[in-house]
């Protein structure tokens, strides 16, 4: 069976940021490359060393502990000087740039990813190859990747009870992260129930304009079908919150039954506990991978692609092998 994850150099991971430094300011962005570290692991290690409040290192997004990543972090430029001092073991900092303002979580465009995919045979590995290129022509499914429910599999659960409180009490980023998984969970059910293609618009549907990221509701007057071909818009799916555009008809339908299942009542008013915000989202329910490439040879298939901020390269990997693959190195 395919396996991915036999050793971290096997999984290497780039961030793109949303916007490049601009060379001046008064914060310092950090291109940080790590290897079996997660992204809080780097972020303490910094403010540890540079005498900072753990509120000072920013961020864009957080990164898979089993692999070689290449992540950006930004500090104030004022602890510059002290950068010298800073010493962890399977990190090193490899670009630095001034920008003028901290680096907040979301601020990506995407993920450049280089997978070493091992114990592929030759047919595998060809139909792999011939199917990645129809991802980057049709698109893939934006599903959320299993790592999105905990490695127990019950954020979920813990999320639903969250939801059902009267208020959060605790660590409110926890709490967050645990409704997150049901956000999360009601996409992906929601995207594998829609009978209609993901390259097809129904009346009733939120859509997505990708340049621009703004969404809108359709009508009765589908938008011309070549504007889907072209990858210019998407069909959306839900990450219900208080400030979400619902749609209509059949696909309002299908979302609020994800959410029945989960026992939350109406979605369209939320009764949501005391400290907890929730505006929600539209998200597409396909992404199109870029700058994908792929060789096969004696058993091992290596991949290059980039896609979209929190779309996943493990959702890839599901589509290229339906079989199934494992992970980590052969026992």
């Amino acid at each position: 069976m395919p396996r991915i994850r036999a050793q971290p150099e096997d999984f290497r991971v780039e961030e793109v940021l949303l916007y490049p430094p601009l060379g001046s300011g008064s914060h310092l962005y950090l291109q940080v490359e790590k290897r079996l570290l997660n992204t809080d692991d780097v972020a303490r290690s910094l403010a540890r060393a540079l005498d900072l409040p753990a509120r000072d290192v920013g961020y864009a997004g957080r990164k898979d502990r089993v692999a070689v990543t290449r992540q950006w972090f930004s500090v104030p430029a004022r602890a510059a000087e002290r950068l010298e001092e800073w010493r962890h073991k399977g990190a090193v900092i490899v670009d630095s740039e001034l920008h003028t303002e901290r680096l907040r979580v979301g601020q990506l465009l995407g993920n450049r990813f280089q997978l070493t995919v091992r114990d592929v045979d030759e047919e595998a590995g060809h139909r792999a190859t011939e199917h990645l290129g129809e991802l980057a022509r049709r698109g893939m499914p934006n599903r959320f990747g299993r790592q999105r429910f905990g490695r127990d599999g019950k954020n979920v659960e813990r999320g639903v009870r969250v939801l059902r409180s009267k208020r959060v009490t605790g660590n409110r980023r926890h709490a967050w992260l645990m409704v997150s998984a049901v956000q999360s969970v009601v996409f992906n059910r929601v995207l594998e129930r829609r009978e209609a293609p993901l390259d097809k618009l129904l009346p009733g549907d939120v859509a997505i304009a990708h340049a621009t990221g703004e969404v809108f509701l359709v009508g009765e007057d589908l938008p011309e079908p070549g504007r889907l071909e072209r990858f210019e818009l998407s069909p959306t799916g839900p990450i219900f919150g208080t400030k979400m555009q619902w749609p209509r008809g059949e696909t309002a339908e299908l979302e609020r039954s994800a959410m029945a299942e989960l026992g939350l009542g109406d979605p369209r008013r939320l009764d949501l506990p005391r400290g907890l915000k929730l505006f929600g989202d539209r998200r597409p329910l396909r992404v199109k991978p870029k700058g994908t490439g792929s060789t096969w040879r004696d058993g091992v298939l290596e991949l290059a692609f980039e896609l979209p901020a929190g779309s996943y390269a493990t959702v890839l990997l599901e589509e290229l092998f339906p079989e199934g693959f494992e992970e980590g190195a052969a026992p």
